[in-house]
């Protein structure tokens, strides 16, 4: 199978996603960043770019565990923390969302995983209001393309340094700003419910999917291109359908046009404002 060198020049990735963060933030009126720390990898990045750009001071860091989040969790949460000298906000969600698990207990794992990524969202735009601090997203490129993201959950943010950076790539920059090494080398998972892990549950790793889609969409490969590159041909098509399947996911919800210049279809840019 053809090997894709997905290697990134990790010094200016920083630069560029650093650069990128003061420069929304600052030409939004904002001067701060808030970010929901789970103590996976993605929130972690997010985290060290964010203070790197803004200063310690200016980065709110908020966990919100669930009564079944893994202590693990809360742990790593606390190392990036402690290691930025960051400003937190624990704030448990148990009490939020059983009531409705309670009301709809026939809820399968992934209902209930969807309301406490939308409790945990409700949260954090309430508090980027108290702080006065725009959302920084945590999602990367893999989750996004997959679609495996809650919409309006975990998706929902201001702006997102890292999500054109690949899984594997998350790794990488991680490794170069200083993330914690346990934070980096631990399976993902978005501690939805005990055991719960990413690749287990898309039935696929990273490392696989993320040469796939860079060939789909970075080098615009068809399918026949893909399998004549080595990979499976089921493999192919299951990634390709779950990426035409979510692409609702990735994009404003569509609006009816009637008239001449209609919101997200001509009028899409600053320059529209007279800026």
């Amino acid at each position: 199978m053809k090997r894709i060198d997905l290697d990134i020049n990790s010094d200016l990735a920083r630069k560029i996603l650093t650069g990128f963060l003061h420069t929304e933030i600052t030409r939004a009126g904002f001067s701060q960043a808030v970010i929901a720390l789970s103590g996976g990898i993605d929130s972690a990045l997010s985290c060290y770019l964010a203070v790197e750009a803004l200063g310690a001071e200016n980065v709110l860091a908020i966990p919100m565990p669930y009564k079944s989040s893994s202590q693990d969790a809360l742990i790593h949460a606390q190392l990036v923390i402690d290691d930025l000298g960051l400003r937190s906000l624990t704030v448990p969600i148990t009490d939020i969302v059983e009531p409705y698990f309670e009301r709809f207990p026939e809820a399968d794992n992934v209902r209930r995983g969807n309301v406490m990524a939308r409790a945990r969202m409700i949260i954090l735009y309430d508090q980027s209001a108290a702080f006065n601090g725009l959302v920084v997203g945590t999602s990367n490129k893999t989750e996004i393309l997959l679609g495996y993201t809650t919409l309006y959950g975990d998706s929902a943010c201001a702006l997102n340094p890292i999500g054109d950076l690949y899984k594997t790539q998350v790794r990488q920059l991680a490794r170069g700003i200083g993330v914690p090494q346990v934070i980096v080398e631990k399976p993902p998972s978005a501690d939805l419910w005990p055991g719960q892990t990413d690749e287990g549950e898309l039935g696929f790793t990273y490392e696989q999917v993320d040469q796939l889609l860079y060939l789909i969409v970075d080098e615009r490969y068809r399918i026949e291109d893909c399998i004549d590159a080595g990979f499976n041909p089921e493999f192919v098509n299951k990634v390709i359908e779950r990426v035409r399947r979510t692409h609702f996911k990735r994009i404003m919800p569509p609006v009816a046009k009637l008239s001449n210049r209609t919101v997200g279809y001509d009028f899409l840019y600053l320059r529209d404002w007279g800026t």
